[in-house]
């Protein structure tokens, strides 16, 4: 697999942690699971696991150091706070260098742009140690990402990814310009949180109680006329409601982050993927979408946590 253009990633948000999983995913996992959803992600060729040190509570980046990572990509990042402590990058790195068992990190993120210029600084001396091979930034919108790039032209380091939420329901970092940016110069975007906490899944498919489906119950009867798009379109292609969601993503060259914690979850995305949609049905999917005009996380989320 060719770690510039990747066709999905493999989220390890609920990993590790089975309050968590069942706090967040109305479900638990248990370790041989997993383990074994990480192995047909391999044999797929999905290579890269994404991961942040508050992820399972603080277990997943410690549940996948132990399974071995000799043979994957890491994801992994820094979320600084509001106020900016010398070395913070580097403290934090060495933590997650430590609970992955490795010397280097594959793609390292600034997750938010909180003292952009001070958290890069520290990002590209760990890069020129060779402990971090390729860097991005996470839930920057474009005036950001443009300040991002230049700091990294600068020191001759290219920006490797944008990290946003992006979704079939939430499109607007590619109505924004971001999307379009990243195409122009080369730059991979990730799209986090496809499925909406589960909001763009078959609502006849049921499943155990979470906290995140209860938040956003309220929201499946405006969303009907989606799901019966979606199904129509997932008909041609024999995949499912979920599946378009994914595919979708790709067919528009956004690489999408989906939380796989059972190996069937790992084919089915594996399937969605490689699934043609063509522009009829995608400009299908998105009027109904605008139609439907629900929200359900917002693109921009985040924005609360950085600093003024």
């Amino acid at each position: 697999m060719d770690i510039s253009s990747p066709k999905a990633v493999i989220g390890a948000n609920s990993w590790g942690s089975a309050a968590y999983g069942k706090l967040l995913r109305g479900s638990s996992v248990d370790d041989d699971t997993i383990r074994k959803a990480m192995d047909t992600a391999k044999e797929k060729n999905l290579l890269i696991f994404d991961l942040a040190q508050d992820y399972g509570l603080g277990k997943a980046q410690k549940m996948i150091g132990g399974f071995g990572t000799e043979d994957i990509y890491i994801s992994a990042k820094f979320t600084p706070g509001k106020k900016y402590v010398p070395g913070q990058v580097r403290k934090s790195l060495e933590r997650d260098l430590a609970e992955f068992r490795r010397e280097y990190l594959d793609i390292y993120w600034l997750h938010l742009p909180t003292d952009i210029e001070k958290n890069l600084a520290e990002i590209i001396a760990l890069y020129n140690e060779g402990r971090i091979r390729h860097i991005g930034i996470s839930n920057f919108n474009l005036a950001e990402c443009r300040k991002a790039k230049s700091i990294l032209d600068y020191a001759k380091i290219p920006l490797y990814g944008v990290q946003n939420h992006y979704s079939l329901i939430s499109r607007e970092w590619e109505q924004n310009g971001v999307v379009a940016w990243c195409r122009e110069n080369g730059i991979s975007f990730w799209a986090w949180a496809v499925l909406e906490e589960g909001m763009l899944t078959d609502p006849r498919v049921k499943t155990k109680g979470s906290l995140m489906k209860l938040i956003f119950s309220g929201k499946k009867k405006k969303l009907r006329p989606l799901y019966a798009a979606m199904d129509r379109v997932g008909k041609r292609h024999n995949i499912t409601i979920p599946q378009v969601a994914e595919a979708f993503c790709a067919n528009k060259g956004i690489v999408p982050i989906c939380g796989c914690r059972k190996p069937y979850q790992v084919e089915q995305l594996y399937e969605a993927v490689n699934t043609t949609l063509s522009p009829r049905e995608m400009r299908f999917l998105e009027a109904v979408a605008d139609k439907v005009n629900v929200r359900i996380l917002g693109a921009d989320m985040f924005r609360f946590a950085v600093k003024k």
